[in-house]
Formats: C-alpha cells, structure tokens, sequence
C-alpha cells in the first residue's frame, strides 16, 4: 500500500502532507534531521514544493525533484505542515511568489517551520510583525525594508509561538524537536530521549 492511503487503526486513511519548500541552494542539513523521522511515520508523507518543476540543488550538491509547484497546490485540508530550510537565495531574492504562499499556509491554520535564512524571509515580508520568532540576529532582521517585528524577537535557539517555528542556523537540532512535537510524533518522553541522543552522543 502506497504512503499516500495507509491503514490507520484499521481504518484507510489519506497520509498527511508535510511540504519542504525548496529554493536554489537550498541548506540541506538543517531539516534533516526532521524530514526523514516525519516520512517513518503512516500518518505523514514528505512532498517537495518550489516556484517551478526544475529540480532544485542544494548548497551541499543534492539534487532534489519537486513534487509540486506553488500554483499547482491546493489540497490544504490535507496539509499538516510547511518547512523552510535556510539557503544562500533567501537574503538575495525576494520571492513574493512564496510570501503570498506562505501567507495562505497561515490564513488556513498550519503551522509553518522555518530556520536561519528563511526565517529572514518570513520577517522582511511582515509574516513575523506580530508572532514571537528568533533567527539568526536580530540585525539582520532590522536590516530588511519591511521588518516591523522587534518587539516580537527572541534570542534564542528556537522558538514556537502561534503556530509559527523559527529557529537559528545552530538549531537543527531543536528545529526537528519542535516539529515533532508540532506534530505529535511520538510522546514528549520520546522526542526528549532522541533529542539528548543526538545533541549529546553515543558516547559520553
């Protein structure tokens, strides 16, 4: 049985979709420790968006297809989660195109995950004025025309307000923690072992 129809509690059930929003460059590490833990489990399938069907390379060198282009996608009621994994293109392109996309991910309630460079992205397009959100520095936020969230920001590794996750370029990590929480991936017990597993190591 394909990902897309799985038996759920013995019931057939569409896979939910998380959507990883891909741009040139794109950061490959820092959704990776999310991406393959949320495509392990029936009730969730990983799908690939972007502007356009061209394959998107990452600044590692991965070439990744795309399964959807941002016109072409509609189902939102079967949409559980967008990602923005960081990238050199965020800081040097606007991308009104994936703002207006973004802004209806939020307008229909789900939740929206973005670290380092995207998370830039979301401020300069005012999608952070009024939600509590970190990043990088909060000078680099201030330097984008459009920014009006000072207020709002956190120094901190992460930070979950409203629907909305945002992390710095270190938190990989912590990222996959709050999407997995987000999405209720295992119990918070769980989520907590596999944290410490992988940010404290094998061997002590």
């Amino acid at each position: 049985m394909e990902k897309s129809a799985v038996e759920i509690g013995g019931c057939k059930m569409k896979a939910k979709e998380v959507l990883v929003l891909l741009t040139d460059q794109w950061a490959d590490w820092e959704a990776a420790y999310a991406i393959p833990l949320i495509n392990s489990v029936p009730q969730y399938t990983i799908k690939t968006i972007a502007t356009n069907k061209v394959s998107k390379v990452s600044s590692g060198g991965l070439r990744v297809e795309i399964d959807y282009t941002l016109d072409s996608y509609h189902d939102f009621d079967n949409l559980a989660m967008l990602i923005l994994p960081g990238g050199f293109t965020w800081k040097e392109e606007r991308h009104d195109k994936i703002a207006a996309f973004v802004k209806k991910v939020i307008d229909v309630g789900r939740p929206v995950a973005a670290i380092c460079g995207a998370t830039i992205f979301l401020g300069k397009h005012g999608l952070l004025d009024k939600v509590k959100h970190t990043g990088d520095d909060l000078e680099f936020f201030q330097k984008e025309q459009g920014y009006n969230g000072q207020d709002f920001y956190e120094s901190a590794q992460i930070v979950v307000d409203s629907g909305m996750i945002t992390a710095n370029e270190t938190a990989a990590l912590e990222f996959a923690r709050a999407i997995l929480g987000m999405l209720e991936i295992g119990g918070d017990e769980d989520i907590d072992e596999w944290y410490k597993y992988f940010k404290h190591g094998m061997v002590k």
